[in-house]
């Protein structure tokens, strides 16, 4: 049956801050209400519904030379200073329920990007479709002029918070021929939201560079930039990437919400077996520690989840990264910053003068770097990395192939990680229903026993927005570098004679996605789909 135990930790936590504020909001004689109050049609349109959603506050009214906001966080003084400052009016301030304030804006500021995508393009007219073939044509102050337009302004704010707000890890902007295609990655998979004009192109793409730091002007070669928002009284860092294509400029923005990222094992979907081993495989005070996957399995967020865990003011952790993702309270992080010679192994050279206990080397690519890394391990530092493989044990290979000596390896590695991220089944909507008849012919006979006939599916509800999933969790496999194991690595012995090896506890990628698919956890296809490329165990 599926966990609801971290949805309830969650509703837990939230009453807990909601009393406490209530508590706070009492002593300063600010109201609190449960339902959604009456509105002014005048005081509603003192902020633009950017302001409103970004600031999570609804002019309700004006009275006595006070404006009279709603507000979820009422505590929040830069949020009022900033309303006070736009409207002119003092505020006077009244709390209001999270769900009662989500039906307040709905009613009051109604308008998604789509909607305001499609008031531009009416407004625009005829022009419009003339724009639509003259891209290259027009000028870099013209699309400043046009990218500082307020409903420009607030048509890319709107993008962007609503990507937010529904949990998207990436907001992907590709241009075409006729049109301009927006997509959101939410749980892994791409989402084609309403598309903008197409004649919009230049100037939403624009408000986006200028908001990066980006040159307006540049528009064919790459470029690499970084946005800063407020949300809902949190920070949200925005990394931006823009290549050129046929026919414009393609723009992917990376949303890090640091405080949607939960850095514990228990919460990437870790067993309690597995925790326990990871637990006594970082606490080893030198070494080399691996985690593979491809680009997007959740490496770095395991291994931050490792040096959170591992973090100690005795202790010297640094990191070196490309780029830092997330920043780590207490732990020094370095961004790779090839143009200024700034590299991997250049890197981690100087970290060995910085008198470091911990390093996090963000990807081992090369040969230069994996010497260095593991003759850092062999100078009694603690390494941890991350490498693109299929599997744990592929990663001995590759690092012999990079140029590392096996006998070297076989003396520092103290294991791999390997990991794969799918879609978790919704907790709001998760149902069993019988075994699709095509799943059972990929499952072999030992598998199809975890199911019993009956598979567990999420039948869509409004919190999942109908797609049946709610977040993503790992599935892992691990090799713990026993004697047998470290004896073979220094033979150079291959990947199959290593895999005969392996420990009993040892448990692959696809047998754990599939246990978890069978508590509820997960679905039998994201598994497959997630694993494909991974070599078929049997349990």
């Amino acid at each position: 049956m599926p966990d609801h135990t971290q949805d309830a930790d969650s509703d837990a936590r939230y009453n807990g801050e909601t009393g406490s504020i209530r508590q706070r909001c009492a002593a300063l004689g600010i109201r609190w209400l449960e339902e959604p109050p009456e509105a002014s049609a005048d005081a509603v349109a003192l902020i633009s519904p950017e302001v409103a959603v970004r600031l999570r506050v609804v002019p309700l009214r004006i009275a006595e030379d006070h404006l009279v906001a709603a507000m979820v966080e009422p505590l929040d003084i830069s949020a009022v200073d900033e309303v006070s400052t736009l409207t002119g009016y003092p505020l006077t301030r009244v709390g209001l329920e999270p769900k009662a304030f989500a039906d307040l804006i709905q009613t009051h500021y109604g308008i998604t990007a789509a909607r305001m995508a499609e008031r531009l393009a009416d407004e625009s007219g005829e022009s419009g479709a003339d724009m639509e073939h003259n891209l290259d044509a027009i000028d870099a102050d013209d699309i400043h002029r046009m990218a500082e337009q307020p409903n420009l302004i607030n048509l890319v704010n709107l993008l962007l918070l609503e990507a937010i707000q529904s949990r998207a890890s990436d907001l992907h902007i590709e241009p075409f021929e006729n049109e301009l295609k927006v997509k959101s990655r939410i749980d892994g998979v791409l989402i084609e939201q309403s598309p903008p004009p197409k004649h919009l192109q230049p100037a939403l793409i624009g408000r986006i560079k200028i908001m990066a730091g980006m040159n307006i002007a540049e528009r064919y070669v790459p470029q690499d930039g970084h946005i800063t928002l407020r949300f809902e009284g949190r920070k949200v860092d925005l990394r931006v990437s823009t290549v050129p294509t046929l026919y414009g400029e393609s723009v992917v923005m990376r949303i890090l919400d640091k405080t949607a990222l939960r850095l514990d094992f228990e919460s990437l979907g870790m067993r309690q077996s597995l925790r326990e081993m990871i637990d006594r495989l970082i606490a080893k005070p030198h070494g080399l520690v691996l985690v593979t996957g491809p680009t997007g399995s959740g490496k770095t967020t395991t291994l931050y989840a490792a040096l959170s865990k591992l973090y100690d003011p005795r202790k010297k952790i640094i990191t070196i990264e490309d780029p830092v993702e997330y920043e780590l309270p207490g732990i020094n992080q370095i961004p790779v910053n090839p143009k200024r010679g700034l590299t991997f192994a250049t890197g981690l050279r100087h970290i060995l003068r910085q008198d470091p206990d911990i390093i996090f080397v963000g990807e081992i690519r090369d040969a230069e770097t994996a010497e260095i890394a593991i003759r850092s391990a062999l100078t009694g530092h603690l390494i941890f990395s991350t490498l693109h493989t299929n599997d744990a044990v592929s990663s001995i290979g590759r690092l012999i192939d990079m140029g590392a000596e096996p006998y070297l390896m076989a003396s520092v590695l103290e294991g791999a990680l390997a990991q794969r991220l799918g879609r978790r089944v919704c907790p709001y909507c998760a149902e069993q229903v019988p075994m699709p008849e095509d799943v059972r012919p990929r499952l072999s006979a030992g598998e199809l026993d975890l199911f019993d006939g009956k598979v567990w599916r999420g039948r869509g509800c409004s919190r999942c927005s109908d797609s049946g999933y709610y977040g993503r969790l790992g599935f892992f496999e691990l090799i713990w570098i026993n004697p047998a194991l470290r004896k073979a690595i220094s033979d150079n012995r291959s990947a199959s004679e290593l895999t005969a090896l392996l420990d009993d506890s040892f448990m692959s990628m696809r047998v754990d996605g599939l246990k978890k698919a069978a508590e509820g956890l997960t679905t039998i296809e994201e598994v497959l789909r997630s694993t494909q490329d991974t070599e078929d165990s049997v349990v």
